[in-house]
This record gives C-alpha cells, sequence and structure tokens, in this order.
C-alpha cells in the first residue's frame, strides 16, 4: 500500500490530499526514518509515526453577520480572506473557520458551513448552511440558478453602453490555463451590466451574472476592454479588486425568499475619478 493511502486510512481526520502534503513536509516516518514521497511502498512489518502540523486556534476571531438563524448564517467576506483552504493546514482564517463554530455540515472536512465561494480579492455576501439539510436545499438552488446574485464593481474605463448583457462563452486559456478567456467553444456564460455612474475614466456598474463561471465578470469586463480596477491577472493591478458581492436573492428553508445585502465598501465612491 502507498504511503498516502495508509495514513488516509488509519488517520482519515485528514483526507489523503493533505497527508500527501504532510509527508513532503516530513510530518510522517517508516521505521523511524522521515520518508517524503507519498508514492512510497510500505512493507507489511513497516511501523509508521506521524506528527501532523497542528491545526491553528482561531478562537476569537470573526466575521460580519449580515443573518442568522437556525438553518443559515451569512456574512460579509472582507477582502482578502479566503472562503476555504485548499486541503492543506494554512495558517490562516477564512470563512469556514468561522462557520465551522456553528454548522454541523461538513464538520470533517475543509469546507464546514460552504455552499458556494467568492475568491480571495472579492468582498461580500456569502451564505453557508448550518445543518446537512438547509445545505442540500441551498446548494440545489444555486446549481439550478435560481440564485439572483448582484457584484457592483469599478470599471478602469466606461462601457460605451449604459446598459448591456454579454452573451459570450468562456473557456480556459491555453497559454496560461490558470486564466480564462473569452472563446468560442468554451461554456455558455451569460453578465448583464449596468452603469450606475461614472467618473472621467472610471465607471461604477452593477454586474448581474446569469451563470457562474471562473472569472466570468473579470473575463467579460475586460473583453470590452473596460477591466475591472485592481485585476491583476485581465487588468491592471490597485490596492485591491474593486468587486463586491453586493446582494444575494435566495429562498431559505421554511420556504421565504430573502434578499441579504453587504454595504458598498467606501473605498469604490473613492476610487471614481
Amino acid at each position: 500500500m502507498r504511503l498516502d493511502q495508509y495514513t488516509a486510512q488509519f488517520w482519515p481526520e485528514h483526507s489523503r490530499s493533505t497527508w500527501q502534503k504532510f509527508i513532503k513536509m516530513g510530518a510522517v516516518k517508516v521505521n523511524g526514518e522521515v520518508v517524503t514521497s507519498p508514492k512510497h511502498d510500505l512493507g507489511e512489518d513497516d511501523y509508521v509515526q506521524v506528527d501532523p502540523p497542528k491545526e491553528p486556534d482561531f478562537t476569537g476571531e470573526s466575521l460580519p453577520v449580515i443573518y442568522e438563524d437556525d438553518d443559515v448564517i451569512v456574512v460579509n467576506k472582507p477582502v482578502g480572506v479566503l472562503t476555504h483552504a485548499k486541503g492543506a493546514l494554512i495558517e490562516e482564517f477564512t470563512v469556514a473557520d468561522f462557520f465551522k463554530t456553528c454548522t454541523t455540515y461538513n464538520v470533517d472536512t475543509n469546507r464546514p458551513g460552504i455552499i458556494h465561494r467568492l475568491d480571495r480579492d472579492t468582498s461580500g455576501v456569502l451564505i453557508g448552511a448550518k445543518t446537512p439539510e438547509a445545505a442540500k436545499g441551498l446548494a440545489r438552488q444555486f446549481a439550478d440558478r435560481k440564485v439572483k446574485k448582484t457584484y457592483m464593481a469599478v470599471l478602469d474605463g466606461i462601457p460605451k453602453e449604459p446598459t448591456a448583457i454579454i452573451d459570450l462563452p468562456i473557456g480556459r486559456n491555453p497559454s496560461a490555463p490558470s486564466t480564462f478567456r473569452v472563446y468560442v467553444d468554451g461554456k455558455d456564460a451569460e453578465t448583464g451590466y449596468e452603469v450606475v455612474r461614472h467618473g472621467k475614466t472610471r465607471a461604477l456598474v452593477k454586474l448581474l451574472p446569469k451563470t457562474g463561471r471562473t472569472h466570468q465578470l473579470r473575463v467579460h469586463m475586460a473583453y470590452l476592454n473596460t477591466p475591472i480596477l485592481g485585476d491583476r491577472v485581465y487588468g491592471k493591478a490597485a490596492e485591491r479588486l474593486y468587486l463586491h458581492a453586493f446582494s444575494l436573492e435566495i429562498t431559505i428553508p421554511g420556504g421565504k425568499r430573502m434578499v441579504f445585502e453587504a454595504p458598498l465598501p467606501p473605498e469604490f465612491e473613492k476610487a471614481l475619478d
């Protein structure tokens, strides 16, 4: 049996991918010797010892709560905060760490309470589930596109049309696989936008995504030659990415349709020249 398979089987509190990283960090010994290859083939008589990094203590850390009941919790995620870790132990506070204190959903994973996500550089409304039953209903709405999301953004440029719908497919960029582009053979992607107001060279816009493709809003705005201010990938760097999840309309357990809002950060208005 491979070493990573063995550790994941006998210490299931961590996933196999996490154990692979722990092994590479030198946290696992075989017969008293550190082994750093997850593919190491164990013999029948081999003795395995583990010393995984201790989980950081985030007691006292919190996030701004917009709404909370017995089934859901809604927060205003600050810019710079991860929604959740990517599998390995990280020593920074995430939304998932906050949700872990109040949920019974996915508590044995790195995504307790998580139903959807916002990128680290995006601020705004994020909803979490407190129970598996609530998670099922919320996730279904996201999958069926029954959730209405509204974003606010400052664009580096002013769109030619004050309001429009961008219906252009998006695909992965083969020359830079971690990025995306408008691509004829990509997945369908639709974004509505409305210019709220503008200065001389920048505009504050409302963005209404109908689909939820990776980097969709950023790619569509860049395609118009008006990238989101602070977009280091598709535009130019600034003190932050000026993209904010302003509101989320969704049906919560019990059948009530709710609209949750996170106030526009003050720096958005100040960014208009």
